[in-house]
């Protein structure tokens, strides 16, 4: 295979440096910026802890925005012959400190909201209200921007969800105001603060352990091995497969090793051009997801004990 077809075949999974990327995460962060100033002046007139916490939230999705668009930066760049995947790993360390960051936000909250619940502070409801709505409107045009290409890479999906997370914080907010304004129920804040942690939680542990997976080299979700083994073994020739595996190096692009027991023949007469060119196009079209960057290598049904022979030595 020559290099341009390897860059040809190499070109249809996710575009995960997409410049459109890059354009979205840097308009979601300047928005979160713009919050983030908001909330500092709310929540130091306010004295809430529910604005607080929404606000080191917001601070943290600024951080994280900005792994983001450095990642989202990094994985444009080339491959090279030190990088040969250049840097598409990239989107899975920043995605996995945004959940980490997430985590830390999330216990520092829960202490602070049961030291208030035991004894609550005084906040300021009608404040508390105004910037609360601050928070909701910036939070929803960010949501807004970053929605269509949520699902494109696991940088972005990151990025989103905390913002998400973000967005129904505020919304927890603006209630537990709302709450102390009509009745004085100043736990109403503590009670908010909990909410939005058991909120953030559940999705920075989906996120860290997804990022888990791919840095484990772990099988990419909805691959079975089985049965790429079952299919690989009803192709003819083929009467082995053994090293089998299977990884991501980022959220879109699985790679796969197998080596295939053929037969002799294959070997003489100019057969295993053919057959590795049927083996890629069913890795590539057979399974629910697509591996287009497979290494096969044939075998004659002496290599085994000849490569164990090469090993002992």
């Amino acid at each position: 295979m020559t290099d341009q077809e390897h860059r040809h075949r190499h070109s249809h999974t996710v575009d995960a440096g997409n410049p459109r990327h890059h354009r979205k995460l840097a308009i979601a962060l300047t928005i979160t910026s713009a919050v983030v100033i908001a909330q500092l002046i709310g929540s130091a007139l306010t004295g809430s802890l529910a604005l607080l916490v929404d606000l080191a939230h917001v601070i943290t999705d600024a951080g994280g925005l900005v792994m983001a668009l450095v990642a989202s930066w990094l994985i444009r760049r080339p491959p090279s012959v030190r990088r040969t995947w250049g840097y598409r790993r990239a989107e899975v360390l920043a995605a996995g400190l945004q959940a980490g960051l997430l985590l830390a936000v999330a216990g520092f909250a829960v202490v602070e909201a049961i030291q208030r619940l035991v004894t609550p502070p005084e906040v300021g409801g009608q404040l508390l209200v105004v910037f609360g709505v601050i928070g909701l409107v910036g939070n929803i045009v960010s949501l807004s921007v970053l929605a269509s290409a949520r699902d494109e890479n696991l940088n972005l999906r990151a990025a989103f969800l905390e913002v998400l997370a973000d967005t129904i914080g505020s919304l927890a907010v603006i209630v537990a105001a709302l709450v102390i304004w009509l009745t004085g129920w100043t736990r109403a804040d503590a009670v908010a603060s909990l909410l939005v942690c058991a909120l953030i939680v559940p999705r920075a542990v989906a996120l860290l352990r997804e990022a888990g997976s791919i840095l484990l080299e772990s099988t990419p979700p909805g691959l079975d091995l089985d049965a790429v083994r079952t299919h690989l073994l009803a192709v003819e020739h083929v009467g082995q497969v053994h090293d089998l595996h299977a990884s991501r190096i980022d959220s879109g692009t699985a790679v796969l090793t197998a080596h295939l027991v053929v037969d002799d023949a294959c070997f003489h007469d100019g057969h295993t051009a053919k057959l590795l060119l049927t083996v890629q196009q069913c890795l590539a079209e057979h399974f629910p997801v697509s591996v287009e960057h497979s290494t096969i290598q044939f075998e004659p049904a002496d290599h085994a004990e000849q490569e164990h022979a090469i090993c002992q030595r």
